[in-house]
């Protein structure tokens, strides 16, 4: 096992799917709400994937908006682009339980339902400069959680 998704512990009877591809060609990995939520007018929320995220060193999980998001809900991710490092899985404080952050840009409640698909998911390797030799720290939770 290099890179995949699993389920985190506390979802594992929610019914959960995995995220796919939909076509041969698609880079990312469709995720789904885990549950109902609204989201009130001009606020943020962090939506539940109920998903957690491997891959092998030197490897990173990119998280993008849907194209449909903005289009269809007027919904924006607020971090722009989420980074899901390696060591961000099995963390102690949330298990990796990877999170999308929406805002909701309309001046009405917006509805997510389970399973409705809210951003996609692309691995991808990454590159290091020259003498960079970092080690040691350990990851504690999630966003903001390497300072």
């Amino acid at each position: 096992m290099s890179r995949g998704f699993a389920l985190v512990s506390a979802y594992l009877d929610k019914n959960i799917s995995l995220p796919q591809r939909k076509t041969q060609n698609s880079a990312g990995y469709d995720l789904e709400a885990a549950s109902d939520l609204v989201i009130a007018p001009r606020s943020q929320v962090f939506v539940a994937t109920g998903l957690k995220a491997y891959m092998a060193e030197g490897e990173v999980l990119f998280i993008y908006p849907r194209s449909s998001l903005f289009q269809k809900k007027q919904l924006i991710m607020t971090n722009s682009v989420g980074v899901i490092d390696a060591d961000y899985f099995d963390n102690p404080d949330n298990e990796g339980h990877i999170l999308i952050s929406l805002y909701n840009l309309k001046d009405e409640p917006v509805t997510i339902k389970k399973g409705e698909r809210i951003a996609q998911a692309i691995f991808s390797k990454y590159l290091l400069v020259d003498g960079d030799n970092r080690a040691g720290n350990h990851r504690f939770g999630g966003f903001g959680s390497t300072d």
